[in-house]
This record gives structure tokens, sequence and C-alpha cells, in this order.
């Protein structure tokens, strides 16, 4: 794929969600947009780009959250994973609030495509092992099952107000390296 491709990619996702706007769980606007069919070719392909920038997004997010993602596990903190559990649902709900479009979009058709559910599996698993609540050794039918229940956590919660992060937290996130 070109550059060219690339961006007139990005151009029809970013008309979809602009269409999509007005009724993010009705039909997805395919045919009515210039260049979807000819560029995804189905609807089915044009969800799993859907579903592939919602998780790009929502690993940026992960990944602001986490106080040093790369050491993680050598922080031995008594309320790391309590602290975990809120990196990742603040993580969610920002990435949900601000790209409530898409979301929709990828809930309301989440049944169309066997691909798209998979995806969903596993980003549920992705979340669940994030925020310490599986480990990534564990049957994936396990982790598959936490996953899914800390979604329906998410998404039925009302968002909680930030918790202020602690100095030390801050001063780590300072001095990681950034890649």
């Amino acid at each position: 794929m070109s550059w060219k491709d690339f961006y007139r990619r990005r151009d029809v996702i970013d008309a979809v969600l602009r269409q999509a706007h007005r009724d993010p769980e009705g039909e997805l606007p395919f045919a009515e947009i210039a260049g979807a069919e000819e560029l995804f070719g189905t609807k089915q392909n044009l969800l799993l780009a859907l579903h592939h920038k919602w998780t790009r997004l929502l690993s940026g997010h992960l990944r602001a959250e986490s106080a040093c993602p790369d050491d993680a596990n050598a922080l031995d903190l008594p309320d790391q994973e309590g602290d975990q559990i809120d990196a990742v649902s603040r993580a969610w709900n920002k990435a949900t609030r601000e790209h409530a479009t898409l979301r929709a979009v990828l809930d309301a058709h989440i049944d169309d495509s066997a691909a798209l559910l998979a995806m969903h599996r596993a980003e549920q698993r992705m979340l669940a092992v994030t925020a310490g609540l599986a480990e990534p050794r564990e049957p994936i039918a396990e982790i598959t099952k936490i996953g899914v229940a800390f979604d329906a956590l998410l998404r039925s919660g009302p968002a909680r107000p930030a918790r202020r992060r602690s100095p030390v937290g801050h001063l780590l996130r300072m001095l990681a390296p950034s890649a």
C-alpha cells in the first residue's frame, strides 16, 4: 500500500465516522462514501479497519495511563493491582469519551462479522491482562472470561472522576526514557 492509498483509506474512515455520527448505531455508511468500496471492498474490511483504528487509540491511552509500562512488574507497590485497574479504566473511559462515535459504530456491528468479534475478544483479553486481572500464561478461555466481565464493568459503571496521581508516579514517568 502506498502513502497515497494510506491517506485515501484514512480519509474514507474519517468520512464514515462523520456520517455515522448522526446515527452511530444505524447502518454503516459504506455505499454512500466515495471510494469506500474501491479501497475496502466490503463492509467487513471497513469494520476491521475501524477496529484497528480503535485499537491504536486505546493502546495509546493505555500507554499514557501506565506509570512505567516497561517496568510495571518490577515495581513492588502494595496496591499496584488497584492502580493498574484504575489506569486501564481511565484509559478506556477517556478513549471512549473522545471517540464515542467510533466505539458506538463498532458496538453496533460487533455481531456482523466473526472476525470483528474475534478482534473484540482480543481487546477484552488485552484489557484484562493490562489491568493485572489475568496473566498472559493463563488459558485463553479464562482470560477471555475475565476480559468480558471487566469490559461489562467498564461499560456499566458511571465514569468516575480521575484520581489525583501521586507525585512519585509523575516523577517516574518524567524520568522514563521515551522511545
